[in-house]
């Protein structure tokens, strides 16, 4: 599969770059980004490069992930984060997450209903499913905000730090993006 560029107005999602490898280390060690997502601890300049060489970029040679990084469009700033998990059958996983010095400005939301967008188009997927641990409200206010609808709490369907903990899950259907 393809890399490209989603141009989403003031927002830019483009494929990730060795260049962005300390970014990711130094957002990963941010507290409330560290208490939804299970990340390594402690969390490694490896670990960053790790998610950038084969999770971002061989995710998406291998047609398993697509992987964008959000920045800026008029300043370059590196913002957040949005991939997919690409399964069989036309669906998909959402993930995001946001810098926290880029947090309230609509980072997420934007990147995730440009990217949702484009891949019902591009990639003619069907479905795409959003998970969060339950309690991870920011989350869940970017998936509503993007026209996700919240369909269930699944019992213990996520680890994290190695315990089961509850989950939301959303979906939102290719008809419904905005």
């Amino acid at each position: 599969m393809e890399q490209g560029t989603i141009d989403a107005g003031w927002l830019r999602l483009r494929p990730f770059t060795k260049a962005d490898i300390g970014w990711v280390h130094q957002v990963s060690l941010d507290p409330d980004m560290r208490r939804f997502v299970q990340l390594p601890s402690p969390y490694r300049v490896e670990h960053a490069e790790f998610f950038v060489d084969v999770l971002a970029t061989q995710g998406w040679v291998g047609g398993r992930r697509a992987e964008f990084l959000a920045e800026d469009t008029a300043s370059g700033a590196r913002l957040g984060r949005v991939g997919l998990g690409l399964g069989n059958g036309g669906q998909a996983g959402l993930g995001y997450w946001v810098d926290p010095s880029a947090r309230g400005r609509g980072v997420a939301t934007t990147a995730v209903e440009a990217v949702c967008r484009w891949a019902f188009r591009v990639l003619g997927l069907e479905l795409i499913e959003w998970r969060a641990e339950v309690g991870n409200h920011a989350s869940r206010r970017v998936a509503e905000k993007a026209g996700f609808r919240v369909e269930a709490v699944l019992r213990r369907r996520l680890v994290h730090r190695g315990q089961r903990v509850d989950a939301w899950v959303g979906s939102l259907l290719a008809d419904e993006a905005q």
